[in-house]
């Protein structure tokens, strides 16, 4: 009893503030470009400017008709999207909605910007359809139609910029620019901005929930609910390896570097060398839905349907810390300044002191370690230089093996030393 209680009182130690301003459950957060402003849609069918500072509410958006599903920064104002059907654009400085784009004929799932500083908007509804807006008229210039099913996952892909997921990109190439949607119908479709389909990716056997691209917009994730992770080439929609491992749907995914993270309705996080599919780290400890997660710093940031949020070192797969206050699933977390902010179903936003989690040195392996490593290095090294001198046709199937499996293993210890 005594444990428990010292534990409990350790964990509200690190909460910062509650912040119970909305008057309904916050499904969604955003941070904006500086980190400065985060904004929150709720069940109240409200959004909320925050002080990410301060941590005071500085804004209050006011004009939808149903709940939020989704917000977003772009530029100088703030976009939601909700079960109103309408997308809103909202001017930072003043809070007035200064624009309403209506066309979908259900609720609007996700909205995501194809450029920082106007241009472009994209929206997934149930309706079946992506579309396509003009961000300064809210003109719809583009509809997206061939899905049997709703859409939930949105993604702009830029082939030649930064498709890491806090990149924002200056200019549209309407030549190379994509948009691909996720669909409940089991695929994925890739489309240009003028409307055409140009790859679908089959594969899955069940809706797909979750998606990311890697940086240089080359590689397609898709997670499902059926269980998997697909990797695809964007390109040619060819599918390049299958992730298995998780007992649930994939409700969430980020890469980071070569490395790929999910978590899942079977109560884990799981951390996969993308290159090769093999899974490298389990995060344990939820006991309910992974329901948001982001990667920090070496910081791998859980939030669940337990009412808890979880850091843990990304690295060792070590459980740095829990966070417990919530009542309800936390919907969305968002790490800014060493401080976590969770946004959850109970109605709150709770502030968290995220800092002293793993090492400074997080990046660097100590002393001993390094040696350990060196050493490891230089044997792998001599092995493989020993197989390479033999003749090929002297190989046996072991040796053949054992080659291989060294060198899968150096590329792995590269990979994790990324981390």
């Amino acid at each position: 009893m005594g444990s428990g209680g010292s534990k409990k009182k350790q964990d509200s130690n690190h909460l910062i503030k509650s912040c119970a301003d909305h008057s309904g459950g916050v499904n969604c957060l955003s941070l904006s470009r500086d980190g400065s402003l985060l904004i929150t849609g709720s069940e109240d069918r409200t959004a909320r400017l925050w002080s990410t500072r301060s941590h005071e509410c500085v804004g209050v958006l006011t004009g939808h008709a149903d709940y939020i599903t989704s917000v977003s920064f772009v530029d100088n104002y703030a976009v939601t999207s909700s079960a109103d059907k309408t997308i809103r654009k909202w001017d930072l400085n003043s809070c007035d909605c200064v624009l309403v784009f209506t066309g979908h004929s259900s609720p609007v799932n996700r909205v995501t910007a194809g450029k920082l500083t106007g241009g472009l908007l994209f929206t997934s509804s149930y309706d079946r359809t992506a579309r396509c807006w003009q961000f300064d008229s809210g003109e719809c210039v583009q509809v997206f139609l061939g899905h049997k099913r709703g859409i939930t996952p949105i993604i702009f892909v830029a082939p030649d910029g930064d498709n890491s997921p806090k990149a924002q990109h200056d200019t549209v190439d309407a030549s190379k620019d994509l948009v691909i949607t996720g669909s409940l119908d089991s695929t994925a479709k890739a489309w240009s901005l003028n409307g055409k389909c140009k790859t679908t990716f089959k594969g899955h056997k069940m809706a797909i929930l979750s998606m990311a691209v890697d940086r240089q917009g080359k590689t397609l994730f898709t997670g499902s609910h059926d269980a998997n992770v697909m990797a695809w080439t964007i390109d040619t929609g060819e599918a390049l390896r299958t992730f298995e491992g998780h007992q649930g749907g994939i409700i969430c995914i980020e890469i980071s570097n070569k490395l790929m993270y999910t978590g899942s309705s079977d109560h884990t996080a799981k951390c996969w060398v993308v290159d090769f599919g093999d899974r490298t780290r389990e995060y344990k400890g939820q006991k309910h839905t992974v329901s948001c997660m982001t990667f920090h710093e070496g910081v791998l940031f859980t939030g669940s349907g337990d009412a808890c949020a979880r850091a843990f070192d990304a690295k060792s797969g070590a459980l740095k810390r829990t966070y417990r206050g919530h009542e309800y699933i936390i919907n969305a977390v968002a790490v800014v300044d060493g401080k976590l902010f969770t946004a959850s179903h109970d109605g709150t936003l709770k502030v968290w002191n995220a800092e002293n989690l793993v090492a400074e040195d997080w990046g660097k392996p100590k002393k001993d370690e390094e040696d350990k490593e060196n050493a490891k290095r230089r044997n792998s090294n001599i092995d493989q230089q020993s197989y390479r001198s033999r003749p090929s046709t002297g190989l046996s199937e072991y040796d053949k093996r054992s080659r291989e499996k060294i060198e899968q293993e150096r590329k792995e210890r590269e990979v994790m030393d990324m981390v």
